[in-house]
């Protein structure tokens, strides 16, 4: 049964690809188009201000006016790094960034904010950014007693909060979240998408407005469950369920909801409904699993390109977004500019220029130019 959807859904989707990429659109790329090329901006960003110096940056975001938002622990930060916050202090290096940092196209700090506020339970543990079309700021969390997303304008006003500080109450819970990883808006109708998350297996949707639950869903489709999963295997048959983390979600253009099941080294693809479509598998020989910790997409009408962060092999991964298929990648592992440790977030703005974050020992973000 599972078999002929999949073959039906890929039609389906095929068709809609060749109707995006064909036609009088000026800026919708050929679909023989080659792959993007990309190189490293190490003048980007600017040097932070106020002394200030960055944990693992868990969190990475492009709003409309491109510019570039992060998220990162600045409890991951060493006490031997933040010297000159000590009473006295015993050098002149560092003090702690905020938490959200918001930086201008060049590469200048614009504000930052967050923390501990009256109304709301900040993340013990920060995980995941995403800035809405009305330039709202989603945030996530992966602790085992975070449980919920926050929600604040763009300077750092709470709105709302999904879900509450706890554990998780299953993956069918729908008040509850689970170790949110990751957050997506469809403001047209008012609804935003969570991969849910480190704890549980699943996608939910809420109302983007009001926080109201809506619906979820599983791996395929189908009904989450928390049961005992045997550990990943690139040659066992594909899960029929997420396994933590599902750690992102993106909405494409043409209305496909994309979800990172990162612990399957795979991409699953829905319908806004949670009609599951297709699946992609990135790098899946990769024994440590991980691959695909989060997508953009390139910046032309049609939405050709597919760029994945893969972690695990210190790279980005170009995906043809119609098949799925590899036509490139950029990176390796490292620690030098252009290298990635730990590499966790990507993102890409208007001009098609990519920008990544790491988690881990990288504790920084990249801009990678389109040439």
């Amino acid at each position: 049964m599972r078999t002929a959807l999949y073959l039906v859904a890929l039609a389906l989707l095929a068709g809609t690809v060749a109707c995006t990429t064909t036609g009088d659109s000026p800026d919708a790329a050929p679909a023989a188009a080659p792959a993007p090329k990309h190189r490293i901006d190490a003048a980007w960003p600017k040097p932070l201000p106020n002394n200030w110096i960055l944990g693992q940056v868990s969190g990475l975001a492009v709003d409309s006016r491109d510019h570039v938002w992060i998220i990162h622990r600045p409890l991951t930060i060493l006490k031997a790094e933040l010297n000159a916050q000590q009473k006295p202090p015993r050098s002149k290096c560092c003090v702690q960034a905020p938490a959200v940092v918001e930086f201008d196209p060049d590469g200048n700090v614009v504000q930052a904010w967050g923390g501990p506020g009256q109304g709301y339970d900040w993340p013990k543990n920060e995980h995941g950014l995403h800035v809405d079309a009305e330039g709202n700021v989603w945030i996530g969390a992966n602790d085992p007693l975070d449980g919920h997303v926050l929600k604040f304008s763009r300077d750092g006003t709470f709105l709302m909060q999904i879900g509450k500080a706890g554990k998780s109450e299953g993956s069918n819970s729908r008040t509850q979240l689970g170790r949110p990883a990751h957050m997506d808006t469809d403001l047209a109708a008012n609804e935003v998408y969570i991969a849910d998350g480190y704890g549980n297996r699943r996608v939910a949707v809420f109302d983007a407005k009001t926080g109201a639950y809506k619906r979820h869903w599983g791996a395929y489709g189908g009904i989450p469950n928390d049961e005992k999963q045997a550990p990943f295997s690139p040659t066992a048959s594909p899960s029929e369920n997420f396994i933590p983390a599902v750690h992102c979600v993106r909405l494409s253009r043409d209305g496909l909801v994309y979800v990172c099941d990162r612990g399957h080294n795979r991409i699953q693809v829905f319908q806004k409904d949670g009609t599951w479509v297709r699946e992609i598998f990135v790098e899946r020989q990769t024994l440590s699993g991980g691959t695909p910790a989060e997508i953009a997409f390139s910046p032309d009408r049609a939405q050709t390109f597919m760029y994945v962060a893969d972690g695990p092999n210190g790279a980005v991964q170009i995906l043809t977004r119609a098949d799925g298929k590899p036509a490139g990648s950029f990176g390796r592992m490292g620690a030098m500019a252009g290298e990635f440790r730990s590499l966790h977030n990507i993102a890409s703005d208007s001009k098609g220029n990519v920008y990544t974050t790491e988690a881990g020992n990288g504790r920084r973000v990249q801009k990678f130019v389109r040439e």
